[in-house]
């Protein structure tokens, strides 16, 4: 299938069937793909937790706003983290880079700030994000990006220690009378001369 196809086919999946269960394999091969996700300088500045434990699955659902059900019903749970410390990113990350990358975090991240770092690392977790959504399409599974959690209390549920929780994703298996696919709701976006332009 051309990749064409998948994105029209690909949707924010609402219900899900919670007795079908994600291979090992797969989640093996989704963990692969996080770890090769691109960013800024080759930076890397994130965690990736997969969770399919019921009991932290359903303390994190009842943190994580109107995502609760979706939560609970799919089989896993992945939470995209971001380093929490400029200085730990910098002796961590920025240490095990080349020259010419360290020179731009140098000369075009530092000044701005640790408002501005912090900013410009989650800027480079949500990347991971499309790569990831992307990924799982490719690979016929259903998937949710959520916003909506509670960052605090994750980080308290999930024991973060340098990192804190930026969003997270569900993916599985679509119950098959989910009502937000495609053939039930037709995908809307904005015509392509308003979004895309040619020079």
């Amino acid at each position: 299938m051309h990749f064409l196809d998948i994105a029209k086919n690909r949707y924010s999946t609402k219900q899900y069937n919670p007795n079908e269960k994600l291979s090992e394999d797969i989640v093996q091969q989704l963990t692969q793909i996080l770890r090769l996700s691109p960013s800024s300088i080759n930076s890397q500045p994130w965690k990736f937790t997969f969770i399919s434990d019921t009991k932290i699955k359903s303390a994190l659902a009842t943190v994580s706003y109107h995502n609760l059900e979706k939560i609970e019903q799919a089989s896993h749970l992945v939470v995209f983290s971001v380093i929490d410390n400029v200085e730990k990113f910098e002796n961590e990350n920025l240490s095990q880079l080349p020259e010419t990358a360290t020179n731009f975090y140098n000369q075009r991240v530092k000044s701005l700030g640790e408002a501005g770092i912090k900013n410009w690392m989650q800027h480079q977790v949500y990347l991971s994000l499309g790569f990831f959504l992307a990924a799982c399409a490719s690979m016929g599974i259903d998937s949710t990006p959520m916003e909506g959690i509670q960052p605090d209390e994750y980080n308290k549920i999930l024991k973060y220690d340098g990192y804190t929780a930026l969003f997270a994703a569900v993916i599985g298996r679509r119950d098959v009378a989910d009502f937000n696919q495609p053939t039930f709701k037709p995908k809307f976006r904005r015509p392509l001369e308003e979004v895309v332009e040619s020079i």
